[in-house]
């Protein structure tokens, strides 16, 4: 009995291996764009804040890339069978996702008038970050199944 693999197998193998590699690039890369979109639409130098150890920030910024890798994934489990066409279609649904999900969550903080700035400035965690934080993780899950 002899043991055989398919003419194609390691090709197949290969390709797989290249679809995660630049699928795991484009969704560290919208990663850091979803951090970055976070940040500037916030008020003071949120990795800053981060880095110190404001809890208030931290959450924040947690539920941030968490939402925002909802986002991602749902946008490349959407994508088309073909590599090129998915990662096109991942890179577009995960830009305009980042987009709509940070300016909901801006809106509501104008709406609710909570003062974002204080919020991820404070010594000690209060309510309102939990509030900005479920709106991050709670907006990521509609924009990503939208995507859907």
């Amino acid at each position: 009995m002899t043991l055989a693999l398919d003419a194609v197998y390691f090709a197949n193998i290969g390709r797989g291996v290249g679809a995660i590699l630049l699928y795991a690039l484009l969704g560290a890369l919208l990663m850091l764009i979803g951090f970055w979109a976070i940040d500037i639409t916030t008020p003071g130098k949120l990795n800053r804040l981060v880095r110190d150890g404001r809890p208030g920030a931290v959450l924040v910024t947690a539920a941030g890339m968490i939402s925002m890798a909802f986002i991602v994934v749902v946008a490349i489990w959407s994508a088309s069978g073909l590599l090129a066409e998915g990662l096109l279609a991942a890179l577009i649904f995960g830009l305009v996702g980042i987009i709509a999900q940070v300016a909901a969550v801006r809106l509501l903080e104008w709406v609710t008038g909570i003062r974002i700035g204080e919020v991820l400035a404070a010594d000690e965690l209060n309510a309102e970050a939990w509030v900005v934080a479920a709106a991050h993780v709670a907006l990521g899950l509609v924009v990503a199944v939208a995507i859907i």
